[in-house]
């Protein structure tokens, strides 16, 4: 059973997704996180907060067994999914890297129980899903050593996968699909228990949690047409979600697009085209604890 969350969403179910798209993101996992390790000292403590299934964690890992190895501690509050990023973290890290495993929700302030320290806290699209965003980055920072860095990836330019037209429904579906995912997002938000509005940016955000040297780099997802077929996959699996979450927020006439768009048994299939493709960017906040 998966341990609490505050959204509504089956995390668990989505693992087969995430790790589709952990395995396609792996290169840009890899350059952020030898970016954010540079400069941390010899054998540096790193949390990856909200781990999920380990995309980041592997990268991590892989760069602390490069140096002279450390400590990696996963959190997140859905069982199915650390014991998937500890599988993915050891696969990569070696002897000297350690790997620890936490079962927490950060909302409820277990980071600041962990030892030792961290020099570095990353939190990859977890924060938005926290009730109180302020509180959780608050809660990040209490993980940090002095010196540490807290970096989290919020926001950016939103992930486009298909053409404009399709041949099948209305022109701009996509478009229509991800307007109807921030219509859901928000009445999520609204509904959420102890839930509290963040009116202000994450560089804001992060200054107002004590952190000082806030600054912020952005990374590419960028796999052109024609694609691998993982890719195509992951995008047939993406479109259904997007109808999921949309529900009665799209039309009935994009619904059935979006339901033959995800059937391999429909020849409108996505997962047979080769013009579909992933762009958009992903942005990486960050701050250092005094």
């Amino acid at each position: 059973m998966s341990a609490h969350t505050h959204d509504d969403v089956d995390w668990a179910a989505r693992l087969p997704a995430m790790r589709r798209a952990d395995a396609l993101d792996a290169e840009a996992h890899a350059g952020v996180a030898a970016r954010l390790v540079a400069d941390l000292p010899e054998r540096p403590t790193i949390v990856d907060a909200g781990c999920g299934t380990g995309g980041m964690s592997a990268a991590f890992a892989a760069q602390l067994a490069i140096r002279s190895g450390g400590v990696l501690i996963l959190v997140d509050a859905t069982p199915e999914l650390l014991a998937e990023a500890e599988k993915a973290a050891s696969a990569a890290g070696g002897p000297e890297v350690r790997l620890e495993t936490v079962v927490a929700d950060v909302a409820g302030g277990h980071l600041r129980e962990l030892e030792p320290l961290a020099d570095l806290v990353w939190a990859s699209a977890m924060v938005h899903h926290l009730p109180d965003q302020q509180a959780g980055i608050a809660e990040l920072a209490a993980a940090l050593r002095p010196g540490g860095k807290l970096a989290i990836a919020e926001g950016g330019l939103q992930m486009q996968c298909l053409p404009w037209d399709l041949g099948i429904g209305e022109p701009g579906l996509e478009y229509r699909l991800l307007a109807a995912r921030d219509d859901w997002f928000g009445e999520l938000r609204a509904g959420m228990a102890g839930s509290v509005p963040l009116p202000h940016g994450w560089n804001i955000a992060l200054g107002k949690a004590g952190l000082i040297d806030v600054s912020a780099f952005s990374f590419l997802h960028d796999h052109p047409a024609p694609g691998s077929e993982a890719l195509r996959d992951f995008i047939a699996d993406r479109m259904d979600w997007l109808a999921h979450v949309a529900g009665d927020r799209i039309s009935e006439a994009d619904r059935e697009t979006v339901t033959r768009l995800a059937d391999p048994g429909d020849p409108a299939y996505v997962g047979a085209r080769d013009d579909v493709f992933i762009l958009g960017t992903r942005t990486v906040h960050y701050g250092r604890s005094r």
